[in-house]
Order: C-alpha cells, then structure tokens, then sequence
C-alpha cells in the first residue's frame, strides 16, 4: 500500500525560491531594496547636510537688521515709562533678562535700562525718572552719576536683507508664554509634544479625506513638518513634496528637542503683512497686532496669533476684524477641548471684543521707500558683502519720529491738492491722483532724517525722491547766490541785494536764438530790486540777473552744490527747466542752511558683524561752495521770500519759528525750504510728467508746513535760531524803491544787508537825496556803483511763475515760452502799501 508523503509548505517556499523564476524574483526584490536604501541614504545625507548648515547656525541666522538712527531722551521731555518701554520694545527689548537685545523693568515713577550684549551700546545701563508727565532725572548705573540725556536703543526698521521684505522681532522659548504654545498647538498640532514628528491620526484622515474629494483638501503636517516646509521647501501643495519634507522632518526630530523646535517655528512661521513688509514670527505679531511683548498676550491674542497661521491675509485683523475674531474663537474652543482653558476663561474670553493696536501710518512705521534706497546703496557699495547669508547689523541716519511725522504731513498735506483738482477727475475718472516726494536732512551733517518716496507703496515702489524732474523757481538761489558772489570776485560787476533790476519784456539772444520768458500772469513790475524780484519769482528780472553774472557761473555753482552734469549754461537755466532730483536739490540747499558749506546727503551711518565688530563707518562729507557771508545774504533773501513772498503763507499755516525757503513751479509744485536745524524738501506732480497746474505755494507748501510744524515738537529740532551775521556783513537803511541810503524823507525803509564794502553810499535821489555819504575810517568806501535806475513797482505778493519749457531744453536749444504773448501789456502801476521796518517785521514773525 503506497504511503502519500504530505510535504511541509515550507518546504514548497524552499523549492520555489530554489526554482529559476523564484531566484529572479529574489533577485529583483533584493535590488529594489538595495536601490531604495540606496535612495533613500542619499536624499536624506543630502537634506542632513542642508539642515545641518542651518542648524549650526542657529534660528538667528540669515537676519541682516536694518536700524534706524538711535534717539536720545532727555530731562524735562514729554514722556511716560510706558511710552519708553513701547519704543524699546520696537528696538527688540523685552522684559526678559535672557533677551540678548536688552531688557527693562517699569516701576510707578522710572524704568530701568539694561542693553545686552547684542545691543548697539556696550553696557550702559540706565534709570529714567518720571514727575507727571515728564523726565526728572536720568541716572546712569554704571557711575551712578546724573545724565541730561540717555540714548535708547535704535528702533528695528526690517530684517531687510531676507530673500523677501519681512520684519522679525526674535524670541527664545522661555519667553513664549504657556497660553501662545496652547493656542498654537491646540490650533494646528495638538500631540506635538508627543508624536516623533509625524502624527498618523492625522496623515490617515487627510488622506481620507483628499481621497474622497480628489483633491488636496486637507493638511496633515505637525509643526515640525510646517517648520521644515518654511525652512528648506517651497508651498507646493503636493504629495510630491511631502518626500523631501518626511526625511527634513526625521532629522529635526532627531536633532533637535520640542522646545528648540516651536522656538524655530515661533521665529518663522509668516502671520501676514505689515504695510510693504511680510511679519514672521509671533514677537513681531505681537507688536504689529496688538503693541505689546510677546511675554504679555493675553489668553484671546494668543488665540488670534495662532488663529493666523492658516491664512494670514484672509484672516488679518486690520482687513477683516469678523474673519479674525470667527477663528479667534475657534482656536479659543479648540483650546477649551485640549483642557488648556476652563469654561469660565472660555466663555469670558469668547466675549471679549478683538481689540487691536492702532494701526497709525504703515508707511512711515516700515519707511519702504527708505529701505528700498538703502538696499540699492548697500548692493551698490559693498557688493562683496552677503547680506542675505550673514548677519550683518545696519544703522541707518533716519528718524523714526520724523518718519512718521513727514508720513503724516504728506497725507495730510494731499488732501489740498486733491481738492483743488477734484474737478478734472470729475471730467476723466480715469485721471490720475497726483504723487508726492519729502526729504529732511541735517543740514550740518546731511544726514537723511526722513524720506517719503510717494504715496501708497503698496500701489507704487518708484521712488520719486531719485526722479529727476524740473525744479522751476527752487532753482533761482543758486543764480542770486552765484550774482552775491561777485561782491567777493574784485571785478567791475557788482550785485547786491539792493541792486535794482528792471522787470519788463525781453528777449535774450543765446547761441543765434531768441528766448523770451514771462513772468506769472504775464505781469511785469518794472524797476525791483534783487531782494523783490527772488521774494515774488520773477522770471525776467533773475534771467537778467543770470546773464549778468553768466550763466556758466550759476552753473558752476549749482554743480558744485551738487547738483548733476546735465544742467546746462543757456538762459533756460536760471528758471529751473534742466531737470534735478529732489535727493540733489536737497543736498544743495545744505549751502544756504550750513553757512556755504555742502554736506553731501547720506543715509547709511555704520555696518556691523554679527561678533560686533565695525566693518563699515559713514563720515560726513563736506566742502566749502559760498563765502559765509554770501551764505548769510542768501538766508536773508530766501527769508523774505517767506516773509512777503510768495511763500508767505506758512505762517497762516502754523509756523511761528525762524525758517527761509523757496516755492517752485515748472510742470510740479516744488518748496524747499530750511531751518537752523532741518532742511526739507517736498515735490508734488504726476508720474507721467503732465502738467500740474498748481503753483508750489498751493501744492507742496502745504505738506512742507505740516511737516516742519511736527518735526518743531520734537526736542532736537526745537531749539530753532535765527540766522546770525558772520563778521564782515553790513547792514543799513535803504530805501527799497532806489536801492539807495534812506533818507528822513522816504515814506518806506528797509534794513538791508551787505558784504562790508560794497553797501550804497548814494543817498535816495527819489526822496531828496542824490548826494553822497562822506566815508571815514569807520566807512569803508564801497566799490563802484550802478547809476541810478527808476523807482521800482512793488511787486504783488502771492506771484508765481509757470513755464512750460521741457521739450526745448531735451534739444540744447534756450526755449521760449510759447503760451505768452509776444509783447504782453505791462501792469498798470499800483500804489505802494506801507512796508514795516525790518525788525518790526522781525517782532511780528515771533507774535
């Protein structure tokens, strides 16, 4: 009887593997394998390698800082301990002693100061003392001596040198308070503290979920998948990524632990944006958001915080308040879930209303414009230098207080110009809103105290401070300055600011060609002196002028000032229509506000290393271009230009302290004006060059008195003087129809000023005179004189001139002014008004 042998099927596995078929199969299993570990070993060496980089380098890496300039607080200030510590805070300070920034402490009547080692001081430790609202005593720690002033911390512009325009405020974890790491993980990864990285509930679901809708529907990843998302891969939501993301994801876990993790994701996760700038990290959202520290959110602010991760934009609080209080409280029930929150802290902070931190001007907060400028400049200038992967401190010459008042004044002084051309849009909707450009400088060191580029960055990035447009009068100080300067030349031309010029119709002939300008309105004056034709922009009476002096003079000096080497020795030159930058005009009139000095504009003051060391430090650049005394006469001029000019309405509009300046009118409104301590310049006009039609007294010297009203508050720039002599200038009585000595006759008198040596020693031939004043040893006799000229006909205040003159100029040809009359009427004569002496006129400036 045959016996059936069962054989073992283990023993059938053997044979089949033994089989030819069952050995390819092995074969092609083993070299799957091999080749997936194959893969797999060198992906994730390569993604170890890039995370290792980061890592070694710290969370703090890769954020080159951009600083404003420092700001000193001194005794008997306007302030409080909370506004200190709001301004610290903004410079990177906190109330923890571990912030390597620095740290404070409030008490009822002082704060404590304390810079750490990565702060712009070494160590200097200060108290500042309150009575009311104001500084009663700054004591510094490290001598225990009395101060006048302290200097804070420079305010944190932008972490600028990101691949993107983002700012950063960096935190350590044992600053993040409980209530933030609650919201944030009980928001978007509840078992991070448990999982190894991966949460397999949650991959599970959201590919049941994608599955079911075709499509990607739902995110799964932990904070340490978002974290290297953020750091090492792009937003492409695919399965595609969630390779590289898996393996990043494995060497995170492996090398760092959960609280250096949220501390990473903490500092980079995006929250939406600020202005022109991106917000990363929860430190800058809490100031941005809510004006406070990090350390001091409260339980619905965390939630609103964590509440942005999903999507920042459509959930910002500023757009969309409703939209952000809905997640709000979804984080706040998610958080009641995870028993972070009891019922009664859930329900009260449901509640509670979304109370936010006043927004204010985003533009003169971020300084975009300013940013921009600086970052060309350092791309420009120290291309050697990485600033996008090293950390690099830059410190810059702005203001911030300034920033936000030149911000303001620019918004607030539009809304003028809107007005008065609100019509045209109501012709053409499609007609464009005029733009506007503002700079402050140090006229001593040309430092860049503020800059406004335009309007709306978000709408436009051109910065219009760097567009070379045509100046107009603006232009006219550098022609009287180059006339002035021949008191000091030794030559037979003489002209002061009494001489007299006669403001009729003229054609000048240049190069073969003629040039006939017009005055504002076709209105002439007659006889006027030098001092009434810039005061009321005369546009024939300083053409004359220039060709007097020569044009290539006036050049010379304009291009000495800094001005560029486009500007050309033609008539056209003296009413402004070679085209110039804000930034250069600017510079230029540091000549009139620092007693002929040229300080050359600059706005980067020093770069650092991470380690502290200086690798960089701005100087000042100077150079002599006017005799002091031709400075001084100029100032004069430039006053009465503002005192009975054309810009004399600057003191309806609030000014009440000494300033001199120039109204401009071409296609653009232009006012350029300065005080003992701050020069501004503002232009107004459209992007496309079109016509304005606004006079600059009625465009740009709205938003300059707004400005210089608010820069006046400010302690720095309060302390404003008047004008002083140097040695070597005159003045004496003149009577300001003859240019000539008063005499008791003369129904006006005027004080006017001279270089020592050249004033009038004819007595007023007008007004019983015609004699000359016998010289003595205490009266130098002047150099000869001009012969006697007509009476002058006052001119009318409020003048201004346009000229339409582009086209020729773009040709090397002197225009004309093709939209005046050949030969237009002359203005009947007026009757003079009364003119106050000077210093009467001086007491009512100070009413």
């Amino acid at each position: 009887m045959a016996v059936k042998v069962q054989v073992p099927k283990k023993a059938s596995a053997v044979r089949f593997f033994l089989h030819p078929a069952g050995k390819i199969l092995v074969a092609v299993l083993a070299l799957s394998i091999t080749t997936a570990l194959a893969v797999f070993t060198y992906y994730y060496a390569k993604y170890s390698r890039l995370i290792e980089v980061k890592l070694t380098a710290g969370p703090y890496a890769n954020t080159s800082m951009l600083f404003a300039a420092p700001r000193t607080v001194g005794v008997g200030d306007l302030a409080s301990p909370q506004e200190l510590a709001t301004e610290l805070r903004r410079s990177g300070y906190n109330e923890s002693r571990n912030n390597r920034m620095g740290y404070y402490t409030i008490k009822a009547d002082e704060i404590d100061i304390y810079p750490g080692p990565d702060s712009y001081f070494k160590r200097d430790e200060g108290v500042v003392k309150f009575r009311g609202p104001k500084v009663s005593q700054i004591i510094s720690l490290a001598d225990n001596t009395d101060r006048t002033e302290y200097t804070l911390e420079p305010e944190l512009i932008s972490n600028l040198f990101d691949k993107t325009r983002e700012k950063r405020r960096l935190i350590r974890y044992e600053d993040i308070p409980p209530v933030l790491v609650h919201a944030v993980v009980s928001a978007e990864d509840k078992r991070f503290f448990q999982h190894s990285g991966f949460d397999p509930i949650r991959i599970i679901k959201a590919a049941w979920i994608d599955v079911r809708t075709q499509r990607y529907a739902q995110g799964a990843s932990t904070l340490s998948q978002q974290l290297s998302r953020i750091l090492w891969l792009d937003n492409d939501k695919t399965w595609k990524r969630k390779i590289p993301e898996v393996l990043i994801t494995m060497h995170l876990e492996q090398k760092l632990s959960k609280e250096q993790i949220f501390e990473y994701y903490a500092n980079q996760v995006p929250l939406g944006n600020r202005g022109s700038f991106g917000i990363r990290g929860f430190g800058e959202a809490a100031q941005v958001y809510f004006g406070t520290d990090v350390t001091r959110l409260t339980i619905p602010e965390a939630a609103t915080l964590a509440g942005l991760i999903q999507q920042p934009s459509f959930t910002n609080p500023f757009r969309w308040p409703d939209r952000a209080k809905q997640r709000r409280n979804v984080v706040l029930k998610l958080m009641r879930d995870n028993k972070y929150l009891s019922d009664d802290e859930y329900e009260r902070s449901v509640a509670s209303p979304l109370v936010l931190a006043k927004q204010g001007s985003m533009e003169s907060t971020d300084a975009p414009y300013f940013v921009d400028l600086v970052n060309d400049s350092l791309q420009d200038k120290f291309s050697d230098y990485k600033f996008q992967t090293n950390t690099y401190r830059v410190y810059t010459t702005i203001d911030m207080n300034l920033q936000r008042d030149a911000a303001e004044a620019v918004r607030i002084g539009m809304e003028e110009a809107d007005k008065l051309i609100k019509h045209r849009k109501k012709r053409d909707p499609k007609y464009p809103d005029p733009q506007c450009a503002l700079i402050a400088l140090d006229p001593e060191t040309g430092e860049v105290r503020a800059l406004v580029g335009g309007r709306n960055y978000g709408m436009s990035q051109l910065n219009r401070i760097l567009a070379k447009r045509q100046p107009g009068s603006s232009f006219k100080p550098f022609v009287y300055a180059a006339a002035l300067n021949t008191a000091l030349s030794g030559g037979s031309l003489l002209l002061t600011p009494a001489t007299m010029i006669n403001d009729e119709p003229t054609t000048f002939w240049f190069d073969g060609k003629p040039y006939e300008p017009s005055n504002f309105e076709h209105k002439f004056y007659g006889s006027v002196s030098m001092r009434d034709a810039l005061a009321h922009s005369l546009n024939v009476a300083t053409v004359k002028l220039a060709e007097q002096t020569g044009y290539a003079a006036v050049v010379d000096l304009a291009r000495r000032a800094g001005l560029n080497l486009d500007i050309q020795p033609t008539p056209a030159v003296a009413l402004g229509a070679y085209e110039v930058t804000p930034l250069e005009i600017a510079g230029g009139y540091t000549i009139y506000a620092n007693h002929g000095i040229y300080s050359k504009p600059y706005f980067i003051s020093s770069i650092t290393s991470d380690h502290g060391s200086n690798m960089f430090e701005g100087k000042p650049e100077h150079r002599a271009v006017l005799d002091p005394r031709v400075a001084f006469l100029m100032d004069q001029l430039l006053q009465e230009v503002v005192r009975s000019g054309t810009g004399a309405s600057i003191w309806s509009r609030g000014i009440n302290f000494p300033v001199a300046g120039k109204t401009g009118t071409s296609h653009d409104g232009w006012f350029a004006g300065f005080s003992s301590k701050l020069i501004c310049i503002v232009w107004v006009g459209f992007d496309d060059n079109r016509e304005l039609n606004l006079e600059g007294a009625h465009s740009a010297l709205p938003v300059w008195t707004e400005f210089m009203k608010r820069a006046y508050q400010h302690r720095e720039y309060r302390n404003v003087t008047d004008f002083k002599a140097p040695a070597g200038v005159v003045s004496v009585q003149i009577d300001p129809q003859s240019g000539q000595l008063a005499t008791a006759a003369c129904p006006k008198v005027r004080t006017e000023y001279f270089v020592e040596g050249t004033q009038p020693v004819e007595l007023c031939h007008l007004h019983g005179g015609g004699g000359t004043q016998v010289a003595s040893w205490e009266t130098q006799q002047p150099a000869p004189q001009r012969a006697a000229e007509p009476p002058a006909i006052p001119p009318a205040p409020g003048q201004q001139n346009v000229y339409p003159l582009p086209q020729h100029v773009a040709q090397g040809i002197p225009p004309s002014t093709p939209d005046s009359p050949q030969q237009p009427p002359p203005a009947a004569e007026q009757p003079a008004a009364k003119r106050k002496g000077f210093f009467q006129r001086l007491r009512g400036i100070f009413r």
